[in-house]
């Protein structure tokens, strides 16, 4: 579906003209780095304010904030593949879009504009992760790395040829919130080596094996159920995985609560009941799983704040013995 120019490298000026499209807190730190590296930014792209909170005001998306106080100009059109907006992209006569988080698939009529095309900088190590949330994926899925992908754009699902990859270990405890912060500043260090590279023509695009492709889907809420039945590891990882957002969620006393903040406690134990609270400390709640335990140091219930599990169980005890259960379920009842 690319056009010729996704497929043949073609030089960059040296001063290029940039379009920055980026939305979440993610992409600020890319574009950052562009403005503190002396590039030129001709406009910047977001998503337009959404309504958020109790009053549902329109808030600013993050990189409609930072570009802002760069005194950078702003465009939020609600499809970027609208001609109207498109005609306006060709009006600036950018050499080079660049996407880091922008929330759309780009048309091959936006695409085609720029004299590159459009580098995107995406946070797994292509062709596997492709879509809307390779941080979590990789986590839920126990992945020992990840990466970064600097990527030229066709129109597809991050379907296009890769110019650089940076590989990035994944702590045992790290949970999704910690590796998004670590990688959104990496993502701005690879984006200007890539640009460097492009202009030095170092750097030549390579095509994904379509073979390796795997897809990391938007995060649901469906998604969250912990089954205790499954071993710690793997529950540990789902529980990683969705920290901050949306939570891992399980069911205490007929109670929904959210657990964050994890880690795998091995035990030589052939008792283990799945579900059943084994201890709880000031470093937190173990509970015992379908191999090894599962400590979780922070727990929030519906309306109220995280908290670390010493204060919650303060207000909600779960003694030694406690079985937890899945959302919707009896303590005790068997899984989905």
């Amino acid at each position: 579906m690319g056009s010729d120019h996704n497929c043949e490298p073609m030089e960059l000026p040296a001063d290029p003209g940039i379009i920055f499209m980026g939305t979440p807190d993610y992409a600020v730190p890319s574009l950052e780095r562009l403005v503190k590296e002396g590039y030129t930014i001709q406009a910047v792209v977001t998503q337009p304010d959404r309504p958020k909170g109790r009053g549902r005001r329109p808030v600013p998306p993050p990189v409609k904030q930072a570009a802002t106080g760069l005194g950078l100009k702003v465009l939020q059109p609600e499809r970027s593949a609208d001609p109207v907006f498109c005609r306006r992209i060709h009006g600036l006569g950018p050499d080079l879009l660049v996407v880091v988080a922008f929330g759309q698939i780009l048309s091959q009529d936006l695409l085609d504009i720029p004299g590159w095309g459009a580098l995107n900088i995406h946070a797994s190590l292509l062709p596997r992760y492709r879509g809307a949330a390779p941080i979590q994926w990789a986590i839920m899925n126990d992945e020992e790395k990840t990466g970064l992908s600097a990527m030229r754009m066709e129109a597809g699902l991050d379907t296009g040829p890769v110019l650089l990859q940076e590989e990035v270990p994944i702590g045992p405890e790290e949970t999704a919130g910690e590796l998004h912060d670590r990688l959104a500043v990496l993502s701005g260090d690879l984006l200007i080596r890539t640009i460097e590279g492009i202009r030095g023509g170092r750097l030549t695009p390579k095509p994904q094996d379509e073979s390796r492709a795997t897809y990391a889907p938007k995060i649901h809420k469906g998604i969250s159920l912990i089954d205790w039945n499954r071993t710690a590891r793997s529950i540990s990882a789902l529980i990683r995985g969705l920290d901050p957002w949306p939570g891992a969620v399980g069911s205490v006393k007929g109670r929904e609560v959210k657990f964050f903040s994890s880690k795998v406690v091995h035990t030589q134990r052939t008792d283990l009941c799945p579900g059943r609270v084994a201890r709880n400390s000031k470093e937190g709640l173990l509970v015992e799983t379908a191999a090894d335990l599962v400590l979780i140091r922070e727990l929030q219930a519906p309306g109220r704040k995280r908290l670390r599990a010493a204060d919650f169980l303060r207000g909600f005890p779960m003694d030694e013995g406690t079985i937890l259960g899945k959302v919707g379920l009896k303590p005790g009842g068997k899984g989905e």
